[in-house]
């Protein structure tokens, strides 16, 4: 496809002129020296969108105000609605979080909601799904803003593959999210039931449906007879729906949002260092990897999936750094360990420490390597750690308020329960601190973000964070 092909496929029209930037460089499927690129090697292309195609009438400055304009579901008077409203009404710093995050990602999740004739209200389902948490992961595989289990991702075109996952792309998933939920929605004939199959598959709402249709009973939402966690799905999201309607009633005032991109996409045809990318861009570390949170390894590699996202306003900044740069555009290159080596001997060679090591190449505890196994290793031998990891490091020690919890039964390792719950043995320890020994019967927490789950698309069990 053409860069511009794919931008356009990728991306909504922006209220704002979106610039798209081509990196052209080599392009393998190693990273080795030999094959990287330097600034010399780059020709950048500044791609533009016409004035036609620029909407001219923003529904407000407030982001919140436009939102509040394409509420479309009817009220749903329950109990459960009062409960969830008065749980955010008592957590003004998880709603002040949540909605910090909410920030970089809202303005494009509405304008798909939009462009797709969907409410307004679906734009706000990541609220409850994740809590914006960008990093969001269950012991049970979900993750994303959207929470997508593998097979579902997979399903709605999500590539997961060891240096990236499409289900935390926040193009990719929420295209997915917003397709499914469209199937859903025609397939059940309403919102409040296409939500809950969201939640429970839509086989289990199926069923439900059945179920009273025997009994002569109605088969709308309110009358099944669903799980716990089902039945609160929705009034979470009409919770929601309330505070953001009116955040003064219930005493919390939420952070402006600008009606205006956030973000705009970079298309590169080089691999490039994650550090780098974010370095030339004039961003943080957090910034970038929560703009990209898709992406495994301290190297974003150039194999088909060439958007890079960056703030708005920090386009021209990376540009111009860019052009002006004369270095290599990776510092990392491949490895193949020989027969007999052991990490704690490939690490300081490296000039790693084997944590890190371990980080950077996605490896258990206990580390083991095989002959023929390739390893991401630093060329210049400075004890570099992921970024990825340091950034979910970052959310977790922010979001611990309700966090899921395992009971250590005999037998169980550190390194055993890291793996089961799909987390890296330094983030159960920033959790939970040293963790040096663990006995039989001692609570540690797992997990950090979102709702309980039990069934469905992506089944989880988190925490709210």
């Amino acid at each position: 496809f053409p860069l511009f092909a794919i931008a356009a496929a990728a991306l909504p029209v922006f209220a704002h002129a979106e610039e798209m930037l081509a990196l052209n460089g080599p392009m393998t499927s190693e990273v080795a020296p030999e094959w990287l690129p330097t600034a010399r090697d780059v020709r950048i292309e500044l791609i533009q969108e016409s004035p036609e195609a620029l909407k001219s009438d923003l529904a407000a400055h407030d982001l919140w105000t436009r939102i509040r304009a394409g509420f479309a579901m009817g009220e749903l008077d329950s109990k459960l609605v009062t409960r969830q409203e008065k749980w955010y009404a008592d957590h003004p710093d998880y709603v002040a979080r949540m909605t910090e995050r909410a920030r970089l990602y809202l303005y494009y999740i509405t304008e798909e909601v939009e462009r797709r004739g969907m409410p307004s209200e679906i734009a706000l389902l990541p609220m409850i799904e994740s809590a914006f948490n960008p990093s969001a992961y269950s012991h049970s595989r979900a993750s994303g803003i959207w929470q997508f289990m593998p097979s579902t991702g997979k399903k709605f075109g999500m590539q997961q593959n060891w240096w990236y996952d499409g289900r935390r792309d926040v193009i990719t998933a929420t295209n997915g999210a917003l397709d499914y939920l469209q199937k859903l929605h025609d397939m059940f004939g309403d919102w409040p039931l296409a939500l809950a199959a969201y939640n429970c598959g839509e086989g289990a709402i199926q069923r439900a449906q059945a179920h009273n249709r025997k009994r002569g009973l109605p088969v709308d939402y309110a009358s099944l007879k669903l799980l716990k966690e089902t039945r609160n799905y929705v009034p979470k999201l009409m919770a929601i729906k309330n505070i953001v309607a009116n955040p003064a009633s219930f005493g919390l005032t939420l952070q402006e949002i600008p009606n205006e991109p956030y973000f705009a996409a970079v298309a590169t045809t080089s691999h490039i260092d994650v550090k780098l990318a974010a370095q030339l861009a004039d961003i943080s570390i957090e910034e970038f990897t929560a703009l990209n949170p898709a992406h495994n390894r301290p190297v974003i590699l150039q194999d088909g999936r060439d958007l890079i996202l960056l703030p708005i306003d920090k386009i021209q900044t990376f540009r111009a750094n860019l052009e002006s740069y004369n270095k290599p555009l990776v510092s990392w290159q491949s490895y193949q360990p020989k027969k007999g080596e052991r990490l704690d001997k490939l690490a300081p060679r490296f000039g790693l420490s084997v944590e890190n090591l371990k980080s950077v190449n996605g490896l258990s505890r206990r580390g083991n390597i095989s002959t023929g196994q390739t390893l991401l290793v630093p060329i210049n031998g400075e004890d570099t750690e992921n970024p990825f990891e340091a950034f979910n490091m970052h959310l977790a020690a922010d979001d611990l308020s309700r966090a899921v919890r395992h009971v250590v039964r005999r037998g169980e390792t550190l390194s055993g329960i890291a793996h089961r719950y799909h987390v890296s043995v330094a983030r159960l320890r920033q959790w939970n601190g040293p963790l040096k020994i663990i006995r039989p019967g001692q609570s540690i927490a797992v997990a950090e973000t979102g709702a309980r789950r039990t069934s469905g698309h992506r089944r989880r069990t988190l925490a709210r964070s």
